[in-house]
Order: structure tokens, then sequence, then C-alpha cells
């Protein structure tokens, strides 16, 4: 059985198409969802609307508490940390992570920045190996095979790689530096682009990426049916 957690980062809560100003990002990651459970209904779906419910940001207390070891940490330390462990625990548990996020002004929405500080953690998903200063970091995350479907909406054109606004994207790079940090290193991304241009542009590329979703759909039960298989009894 995969586990899967959807996070949905848009400020908008309707999706394109059925609600007035409704997100494209949801609507891409919905699709997925919907084609997912179409042909494997049984998997598990862990949902977490951080565009409307966003994480805590985190404090001066968060850090403290993060960084002091878990044996000598305070009751109130503890509490501090609650939502994160939540966090991080549904994270753990996901076989595959669904981000569905618009890229606002040239970088992640706050929410999603958020839901990433809260789950970058020390002795929880990645490990400090003091022994080795030129490369410290362990990532806890790569204990077993995760993917990450970072699908995302833009209002202009041109920030794919090699595109001539490339340059100005700092939201798929950035996620895709923080996951693998922490070992989520399989990802796979589809975007909308021309939501401030409109018309057939907007149009055509929706139907493209809806088209890549379904593909993507197949192709990720595909691969994890194969590394079930190959898992050593």
């Amino acid at each position: 059985m995969t586990h899967i957690l959807h996070l949905d980062a848009s400020a908008r809560p309707g999706l394109a198409g059925t609600a007035p100003h409704g997100s494209h990002s949801r609507n891409l990651s919905h699709r997925f969802i919907s084609q997912w459970r179409a042909h494997r209904p049984q998997d598990v779906v862990t949902y977490r609307d951080i565009g409307q419910n966003p994480p805590s940001i985190i404090s001066h207390d968060w850090i403290a508490s993060s960084f002091t070891p878990e044996p000598k940490r305070e009751a109130w330390m503890h509490d501090t940390l609650a939502e994160s462990d939540r966090l991080v625990d549904e994270l753990i548990a996901a076989d595959v992570l669904v981000i569905g996020t618009p890229l606002y002004n040239f970088g992640m929405p706050a929410a999603l920045k958020a839901w990433i500080d809260q789950v970058v953690r020390p002795g929880r998903t990645v490990d400090v190996d003091e022994s080795n200063p030129l490369d410290p970091y362990v990532p806890k995350l790569a204990d077993r095979p995760r993917h990450a479907v970072i699908l995302t909406a833009r209002g202009g054109v041109g920030f794919d790689a090699g595109g001539e606004m490339a340059h100005m994207n700092h939201l798929e790079p950035n996620l895709i530096t923080a996951l693998g940090f922490i070992g989520i290193t399989r990802v796979h991304q589809i975007a909308i682009e021309g939501q401030e241009v409109g018309g057939e542009l907007l149009a055509e590329s929706v139907k493209q990426a809806l088209g890549k979703v379904d593909a993507l759909v197949a192709e990720l039960q595909r691969a994890l049916q194969a590394e079930r298989i190959a898992e050593p009894a």
C-alpha cells in the first residue's frame, strides 16, 4: 500500500475552471490524486491545505527546542515542537509527496516555506555527523525510495529550465534543494504557464499539463510496483 502526502499551498481555495479565480496548481494536484485513486483506491492519502491553514512560522523558542537534544528538552520544548512533529511524521510516512503550489514573486508561497521550515529538523529528517566536517549532513529520509511531485502554476511564461525567465524561478530549485537535503531526491515537475496571459496560450498549457499529470501517475504507479517487487523478502 502506498502512502501519499498531498499539500496545496495556493492562497486561492477553489479549483480553476470550477470556481471564480480558482487555483490552477490545486487543479493539477487534485487531478493527480483523483487519477491515482481511480487506479489504486486502496492507497492512503493524507491531505493538508497549507494555503488555507498555514503552518506556524518558526520562532526563537522553536529553534532552541529543535537544537536541544531530545533527552534534555523541557516540557515547553516538546509543546513547542508538537506541530512540527506531526508534520514530520506525515512526511516520513509518505512514499509520494505531492505539492501543488503557485509561483509567487519568483519563489514559493509563505505557507509552503513555513512547512519546509517545520519539516527540516535536526534529528528527525537530517542528522549532523561531526566527524565529517567537510560534509556533515546526513539525510534521514534517504532510508527508502520516496518521490516528490511538484505541480506548479505561473502567471508568466519561460520559467522552465532553459527558458528566458528561468533565472528568476526560485520555486522549484528551492524545493528540490530542501527536499534533497533531507533525502528526497526523486523529483518530478509539471507546470502551467501563462495564467496572466490567458487565452489559447493558457488553455494549451493547461491541456498539456493535465496530460503530463495523467502520464506521471501511471509512470509512478509502475515504478513503485517495480520497487516493491525488487525488495528482498
